[in-house]
């Protein structure tokens, strides 16, 4: 059986390490697609391809497939200068959800890049309540006050803090009830596997 988190994480370890995103754009799809493919690449046949079937999560269903490629073109072209704008715009990709599956925790690497390079920011997940988290991203295609102030309160400017980051991926897989392993204990066993 593959082992979806430990592969992923240790993918998203490998990729904020490397800092592949700055030869990306921030903010588009094909970043978040890159993202996506680099955590789930050895996972899902599908990693970084738009879904082409029609998804829900408990009543809410998500854009549909018809139109999914103009939607994630619309998010997109959202402008992304200030917090409200940025937040806003991981806000409708969230309701575009284009993957089949792992888009939030490639989401939320995809939100700390855009805030990093545009406001010299990003969240500490780690600070960040579960629970709170997915009431607030719940209400967020209504209301995303909630979710605004939410981030704003875990706002760091530590972006190139390997503890910051470390955490902070913990905090979102645990978001989507993946906690087996914490991202040191894997950086660890790496290193005494080589």
């Amino acid at each position: 059986m593959i082992d979806v988190e430990r592969i992923s994480k240790l993918a998203a370890i490998e990729l904020w390490r490397g800092d592949e995103l700055r030869n990306f754009q921030a903010g588009t799809f094909e970043t978040l697609a890159y993202i996506h493919r680099r955590l789930f690449a050895d996972v899902y046949y599908f990693a970084g391809q738009l879904r082409d079937e029609n998804i829900a999560k408990g009543h809410f269903r998500f854009a549909s497939a018809l139109y999914l490629r103009e939607a994630v073109s619309t998010v997109e072209n959202m402008p992304q200068k200030t917090f409200d704008e940025i937040v806003g715009k991981y806000v409708e990709m969230n309701v575009a959800h284009p993957f089949r599956e792992g888009n939030g925790r490639s989401m939320r690497l995809w939100l700390d890049d855009i805030l990093k390079r545009e406001l010299r920011q990003v969240v500490d997940w780690s600070r960040v309540d579960k629970s709170a988290y997915l009431r607030a991203m719940e209400l967020s295609p209504l209301d995303d006050s909630a979710i605004k102030r939410l981030l704003a309160a875990a706002l760091t400017d530590k972006v190139t803090d390997r503890e910051v980051f470390m955490k902070g991926l913990d905090a979102s897989y645990f978001y989507e009830n993946y906690f087996a392993y914490r991202s040191t204990d894997l950086i660890r066993r790496r290193q005494h596997e080589h």
